[in-house]
């Protein structure tokens, strides 16, 4: 069986630069490669970076390429891929950045960071079609209020206190001379209704109903949390919305 202590550490070794090559790490020759470790550590490190710059290019924007690398470095050393697919790198990156001190003078980048990891997922997430009005249609009156809904494999809802949509747009399509308001809040849906992602911002009231629809919440529940939450939550509204977005895939009449 592998040796996980020498697995870890040379898991540890090979993403931090101030941690001597690890023991059982030798050249053909005989002997510690130290500066061959040291060529081999920084391209992983390289390319993990770069990974992360792909996957949040609006954060990117936003704080500056050699500020995000920095940023990138101290996340890779603390946190090893899991994947061998680098698009799934970096899922703990926005709760990285929401802990690290720095960037507290940015509070909206971290809920940024969210609508950019939700995209990436929903790029890559399986192939299903959304909810016809047609199947809506087909559920007895009587059952709707207990219907629940099966959620889009690409469906991801982010709630965030700042503009994060609003600078998530700005930052991923270059826009230059726009002035934001970013303690306006904004609710992010990202959805695939085509082959298309698409990252809308949605009401407080809709964004309330549409959450309480992906954690399993009846339609009735829905509604009223919706209500609670915007006294002007407009149901038929919402629902149009839930349709024409594709955040559904199937429904459960009860």
């Amino acid at each position: 069986m592998p040796d996980s202590g020498h697995e870890s550490a040379f898991s540890t070794a090979i993403r931090d630069p101030y941690v001597p090559t690890p023991g059982g790490v030798i050249s053909a020759f005989g002997g510690v490669p130290a500066k061959r470790f040291d060529v081999y550590r920084n391209n992983v490190t390289v390319s993990l970076v770069k990974a992360l710059a792909e996957i949040f290019p609006a954060v990117s924007r936003i704080v500056g390429e050699q500020r995000f690398a920095d940023l990138a470095r101290l996340f890779v050393r603390e946190n090893p891929p899991k994947s061998p697919l680098l698009f799934r790198y970096g899922r703990e990156f926005p709760a990285f950045i929401e802990s690290f001190a720095p960037a507290r003078s940015m509070p909206y980048l971290a809920d940024v960071a969210r609508l950019e990891r939700a995209w990436l997922d929903a790029f890559h997430a399986a192939d299903a079609a959304p909810l016809s009005p047609q199947s809506l249609a087909a559920i007895p009156p009587d059952n709707l209020p207990i219907a629940r809904f099966v959620a889009h494999p690409a469906a991801a809802l982010t709630r965030s206190p700042f503009a994060a949509v609003t600078i998530f747009h700005t930052n991923r399509e270059e826009r230059t001379g726009q002035r934001i308001d970013a303690g306006i809040a904004e609710n992010g849906l990202v959805t695939r209704p085509g082959h298309d992602v698409v990252v809308r911002s949605v009401p407080a009231g809709t964004a309330a109903f549409l959450n309480a629809l992906l954690t399993d919440d009846t339609l009735a529940e829905a509604a009223s949390k919706a209500t609670a939450e915007d006294a002007e939550f407009d149901l038929s509204a919402a629902i149009g919305l839930m349709l024409e977005s594709g955040v559904f895939a199937a429904i459960e009449s009860g």
